[in-house]
């Protein structure tokens, strides 16, 4: 098993843990000493490998479907999980409400709740995408494309999106000729 694969594989482990308010030593105390903390620690931090049959039973403890507990294998390859998202707020208001109007509630929503109101663009976090992207019923690359495709995302020279390090300028020209 890789390294990456093993600290992805953990971290799956330990947010579905934090999801059900368990401490290390609570899943201990709730298994009645079956999985012992300091194993299940060490699945979480990537250092210990776990069987599939380990695994299918740790799912069953958790309640959850075993492909919960797994990693995505699909790297992303448009958003990383500190890239800044920048939506251009003139564009999505251009674009027709049934195929935009998800996306225009969502950024007004966030605007209401920051206080943001100066209509041009909106920094949104890679986890508001991936539930854009439950919404539109795709996936957080596809919605990305879209996106792009709209003129409310801007691809940077490298293929990624544009992000609010990134001097503003006229998205316009931009979407007209991409990069």
């Amino acid at each position: 098993m890789s390294t990456d694969y093993s600290r992805a594989l953990g971290a799956r482990l330990r947010a579905i843990r934090n999801q059900q308010g368990l401490s290390l030593q609570g899943v201990e105390d709730k298994s009645h000493g079956r999985w012992k903390a300091v194993v299940v620690g060490s699945y979480e931090r990537g250092d210990r490998a776990v069987t599939v049959q380990r695994l299918s039973e740790l799912a069953v403890f958790y309640g959850v479907p075993v492909a919960e507990l797994l990693p995505d294998p699909r790297p992303s390859s448009a958003i990383t999980k500190s890239t800044k998202i920048v939506l251009n707020l003139e564009s999505l208001g251009s674009l027709p409400a049934d195929e935009a109007g998800p996306l225009a509630r969502y950024a007004s929503t966030i605007q209401a709740q920051r206080h943001d109101y100066n209509g041009k663009v909106l920094s949104i976090r890679t986890e508001d995408l991936k539930s854009l992207a439950i919404i539109y019923d795709m996936s957080p690359d596809e919605l990305t494309t879209r996106l792009i495709e709209w003129g409310v995302l801007s691809p940077g020279a490298d293929g990624s999106i544009y992000t609010d390090e990134d001097e503003t300028e006229d998205w316009g020209d931009r979407r007209r000729n991409p990069r």
